[in-house]
């Protein structure tokens, strides 16, 4: 498909749209247009976001760039295509691709970086599996705040460029405003394509796309000497340290099926995700996770397992004799405990003001959080709490509960070479104020659906992208830091699909 000319200054606002994934084998996608909707609204534009792309920002933000957002209009050089993949879904194979998602192209910043454009519930495609292919404003609207707050705490995530409203409605259990959400993502390539590749039983299409995402992602290991078992420990990598700040800030993904494993090292997908705030390591979100495959705990046992899934698709791929080829990616696989472990221990260390590495750490770490767990302590309040300049033991930090471990904390401080105020500094740099409150996000959420009221969820940003604000005056309201209220019900999130 051709692109368009369009003439609105939306279309026209810097685009440079390049179509490497399309010069793949056509098993791994399908061209496809977005489908129109009745009455496309902007609700949100990410202006800092379309400055850092070169875009204009301006433009962009103006009423008509709603046609662009929404799938009615294409930007300047648009080729749409719908990815093909498949993933093991909470265990479970099955053959997938992008069921109400189109990418528009890759767009090349003036730094030299191409990032994919995709438009997310923009209809029907030949793979939707009988589904609409839409998307409702709430999950949608849900995205945007989680993946701003997710880039503003430091951790690799897609981002949100825009959403519109589509003027019409998107039937689940109830009739919900439609929506489409513009995502930003180093690649859209996924363990999951890697597994279609495999399944497909060809090849050359598999090799075909292990050179072009190595190339994409990491075209320094075209020179090793096994490119793509360095390509797979490059991907461990990137995965351990993930999913490690993941948990540092206690955030669950909920969903991490291996379609929604990103190969760049970038959260993908914020279906059923949340923050946890009273520490516990069961803690599950998701509506369907009855199991809790995919509680907060398990998230590295879920990372390593969904990295076992494309050792296998790739096998063929790292020696052409099959035991070889085993050995060397069981053992690439089982390398990324300890890898988890460095990044973990790395940013537990951080988080307590510790420059240096003492064998009893990992003990010491252990006891704060059974006793968080215990006391049912706030998971990042607890940790601000230690960023104070004066501890804060109350509620949090009861003296009974806390007293002998804060000893122990204390003397490790002491055996290090740094100041009592290098050490604050490194907690405060480590221990964000504010994380996206569950509480907080449904609010917001409601006033945008409900009401079309966009000042919530506006207040709650200009919040959540500052999450290290340390100074008096750079302090965030009170409500947006503390917990639900006591006695809530549980917390529940679904896919929004």
């Amino acid at each position: 498909m051709s692109s368009i000319p369009h003439s609105s200054p939306a279309a026209r606002a810097g685009w440079r749209l390049e179509h490497s994934y399309s010069l793949l084998p056509d098993i791994f996608y399908r061209r496809v247009r977005p489908v129109p909707v009745a009455a496309p609204r902007l609700a949100v534009v990410n202006q800092p976001l379309a400055t850092s792309l070169g875009l204009d920002a301006e433009a962009l933000a103006h009423d008509s760039s709603a046609g662009i957002f929404s799938g009615n209009d294409l930007p300047d050089g648009a080729d749409p295509i719908a990815q093909a993949y498949a993933g093991h879904q909470f265990g479970h194979f099955t053959p997938l691709g992008d069921g109400r998602a189109v990418l528009l192209g890759e767009h090349i910043s003036p730094g030299g970086a191409r990032v994919d454009v995709q438009l997310k519930g923009s209809g029907e495609t030949p793979f939707s599996r009988n589904g609409d292919g839409r998307a409702a404003l709430g999950p949608m609207l849900r995205e945007y705040i989680i993946s701003e707050a997710m880039h503003a705490l430091g951790i690799p995530t897609t981002r949100s460029l825009a959403v519109a409203s589509t003027g019409q409605p998107v039937m689940r259990q109830q009739p919900l405003p439609g929506a489409v959400l513009t995502r930003i993502a180093a690649s859209h390539i996924r363990t999951g394509t890697f597994e279609w590749a495999a399944a497909s039983q060809n090849k050359v299409a598999l090799q075909t796309l292990a050179d072009y995402t190595r190339k994409r992602h990491d075209p320094e290991l075209d020179s090793a000497a096994n490119p793509h078992l360095a390509f797979l420990e490059a991907v461990i990598e990137r995965q351990a340290s993930l999913v490690a700040r993941w948990m540092l800030v206690g955030f669950v993904h909920g969903v991490m099926n291996t379609d929604n494993m990103a190969l760049s090292g970038e959260t993908i997908d914020y279906g059923p995700c949340a923050f946890m705030e009273a520490y516990d390591p069961s803690t599950v979100f998701s509506s369907i996770d009855h199991g809790g495959r995919y509680a907060y705990g398990n998230q590295a046992q879920s990372a390593q397992w969904n990295l076992a899934r494309l050792a296998e698709a790739m096998l063929p791929l790292f020696d052409p004799v099959e035991k070889r080829a085993i050995d060397l990616a069981t053992a690439a696989i089982h390398s990324f405990s300890d890898r988890f472990d460095r990044h973990w221990l790395a940013g537990m260390r951080a988080k307590l003001g510790l420059f240096n590495e003492e064998a009893d750490d990992a003990a010491l770490i252990d006891e704060l959080l059974d006793l968080m767990k215990r006391e049912r302590a706030d998971h990042t309040n607890t940790f601000r709490a230690l960023s104070a300049r004066v501890t804060d033991r109350s509620p949090l930090l009861a003296p009974t509960a806390f007293g002998s471990w804060e000893e122990k904390w204390q003397s490790r401080l002491t055996r290090q070479g740094q100041s009592p105020a290098e050490s604050l500094a490194r907690r405060q740099a480590h221990n964000p104020v504010v994380i996206p409150r569950n509480h907080k996000v449904e609010e917001a959420l409601a006033a945008a659906t409900s009401h079309g009221d966009y000042s919530v969820m506006n207040n709650l940003l200009q919040v959540v992208t500052r999450p290290y604000a340390n100074s008096l005056d750079a302090a965030p309201p009170a409500e947006f830091t503390e917990p639900a209220a006591p006695g809530s019900c549980a917390y529940r999130t679904f896919c929004g699909t």
